[in-house]
């Protein structure tokens, strides 16, 4: 279990010794996370790194209206948002959503960091790559992370009523995909 009170602590008195802590700390769930929206190892590292180095360059301005893994994970999230959307800019000026999760899709079906003699899991990787944008965070948050609506709406910035309704629709969304 993370001490967030103690990790603050430590980049209070010593921010290299604290930022240790809190890479430990969270590393691998948000690299994860990243991986999850981003889709491509490659991306996701981009990502990964460009969010801790916004973490190291804020940490002091962090004012503890939420958890440090609420705060952490907002950031992490607006990063994979801005690199989903330069990416789709790069690609074509008139990028359309179902653009970018055929391009998604593409990284998914040529990562060989997926595990393809499972069928099923890659089954499940694409039914959660079609979804819209909104429905996937949620999903991905909520079933891989196991954060709570509350700490998802702090995250998303969104209410959790409307959160557990994008939640429900994307589980339905996936187990058509996964019955065809």
């Amino acid at each position: 279990m993370v001490n967030e009170e103690q990790i603050r602590n430590a980049c209070a008195a010593n921010i290299e010794r604290g930022f240790k802590m809190l890479m430990d700390a969270f590393q691998e769930p948000i690299y994860n996370y990243i991986r999850r929206v981003v889709v491509s190892h490659e991306d996701a590292e981009d990502v990964f790194q460009e969010v801790f180095v916004r973490v190291f360059r804020h940490i002091e301005q962090f004012r503890s209206e939420s958890s440090l893994s609420t705060w952490i994970y907002r950031i992490a999230t607006n990063e994979s948002l801005r690199w989903l959307n330069r990416r789709a800019k790069e690609e074509s000026a008139s990028s359309l959503p179902e653009e970018t999760q055929q391009e998604l899709l593409g990284k998914l079906q040529s990562s060989e960091y997926v595990d393809y003699e499972d069928g099923l899991a890659v089954k499940f990787q694409e039914a959660i790559l079609t979804l819209p944008e909104k429905q996937r965070l949620v999903f991905n948050l909520r079933y891989y992370d196991e954060l709570e609506y509350e700490e998802i709406a702090r995250i998303l910035g969104a209410k959790v009523e409307t959160l557990k309704v994008n939640y429900h629709y994307a589980k339905e969304k996936i187990k058509e995909q996964l019955m065809k």
